[in-house]
């Protein structure tokens, strides 16, 4: 029995009112409130708040022993401008829900009505809304939290709609599924001087070209090849708006993406190389810092399998991808400390694109999503 089906309405409802409401990466407070709220209509076993800031679990145990297993969803929203015109529209001025986040929490607050009316076999079944996705931020402060290292899960799994890919097709892959991406602050300083005597200074703005060149000739944008690395310049400041003045210092910041956490390394240390000797035969102080970092997300091969055996136990439509795809996630923390898989959901081939200030989570796949988390869910914990 699906029990998610007579509340279907309500849930649909209570994610509307989520995209209503948004909250950027650590502010996540009234977020994290309409989750509790919602959660003690289907009372867990144990509720536990404020993981990694707003974060929230939910675990629903067997009273047997047995195995863990987790289901993440991010509560977090984007700094963009929503352009909907729909009656559950952001309600906040560039504030949106516009990677489906409102979407994740809606299924796991499903698969939470179906774990209250019907508990795991064996184990226990830990459903955790996590804080700040977007910034790369939040599974590391979750991950080290007392209250987390107790629960200790033996499985973790998370999923992400897929606008481009048909409804409701699931979308796996072992090994990287999405990329590593990290971005890099360089800053420089020189000597101001004036303009018309530049050589009595020392300006930036050479080194700044030099590297911004140096870089892209790293680029390999292929992503089906092992060396794959994209360099994004993505903002440059030097001097100011003063035309009597040669600059002095300027910064300039770089993303930058790989198939794995080894190749990551491998850029991080060139990237520093390459700007520390741009900058010292410019004869420029330099100070580097890399912020957002997002591992790859490395899926574990036993937890991809229970991804497939579970679609096809329900019938879906399967597409087992060659190349992970370009953006980062910061799911790729928790499958480095436990056995693991992210995977896909199909939001539609004609709908605009994630990060878009038009997008909206496609409601269609709600209950694709619950039934595929559940049937997971059973697998592992089901006594044989």
């Amino acid at each position: 029995m699906e029990y998610f089906k007579k509340q279907l309405n309500s849930l649909l409802r209570f994610r509307k009112e989520l995209h209503q409401f948004p909250e950027v990466s650590g502010k996540e407070v009234q977020t994290a409130q309409r989750i509790c709220a919602f959660l003690e209509q289907f009372p867990p076993d144990e509720l536990i708040k404020n993981l990694g800031g707003n974060g929230v679990a939910a675990v629903y145990k067997s009273g047997k022993s047995g195995k863990k297993v987790l289901f993440r969803a991010e509560l977090d929203a984007l700094s963009i401008e929503e352009i909907n015109d729909f009656e559950h529209r952001s309600h906040y001025q560039s504030v949106s829900h516009k990677c489906g986040h409102d979407g994740h929490m809606a299924v796991l607050c499903g698969l939470a009505i179906e774990l209250h009316y019907k508990r795991p076999e064996t184990g226990a079944i830990i459903l955790l809304f996590q804080p700040a996705e977007e910034d790369g931020t939040g599974a590391q402060k979750v991950i080290q939290e007392s209250a987390f290292l107790a629960i200790q899960p033996d499985y973790v799994f998370a999923l992400h709609n897929l606008p481009g890919f048909p409804l409701h097709q699931i979308v796996v892959k072992n090994n990287s599924f999405s990329c590593a991406v990290q971005s890099i602050i360089i800053k420089l300083k020189g000597k101001t001087s004036h303009a018309a005597e530049p050589e009595k200074g020392i300006n930036p703005a050479l080194a700044i070209t030099q590297i911004i060149n140096d870089f892209h000739q790293l680029i390999q944008s292929d992503i089906r090849k092992k060396d794959y690395c994209l360099i994004t310049p993505i903002y440059i400041q030097m001097g100011k708006k003063a035309y009597g003045v040669s600059a002095g210092a300027g910064e300039i910041h770089f993303t930058v993406r790989t198939t794995t956490d080894t190749q990551m390394q491998i850029k991080e240390h060139l990237l520093e190389k390459i700007a520390q000797k741009i900058a010292s035969e410019h004869q420029l102080l330099i100070e580097t810092k890399w912020i957002q970092v997002f591992h790859a997300t490395e899926n574990n091969s036993a937890a991809a399998d229970e991804i497939l055996k579970a679609a096809q136990k329900l019938t879906l439509d399967l597409n087992e991808i060659e190349n992970p795809f370009s953006w980062g996630e910061d799911f790729g923390l928790f499958t480095q400390n436990y056995k693991g898989a992210l995977f896909g959901i199909g939001a539609g081939l004609n709908i605009p694109a994630l990060h878009n200030p038009d997008y909206d989570f496609p409601d269609e796949i709600l209950p694709t999503a619950i039934r595929l988390f559940y049937q997971i869910s059973k697998q592992i914990t089901d006594a044989n």
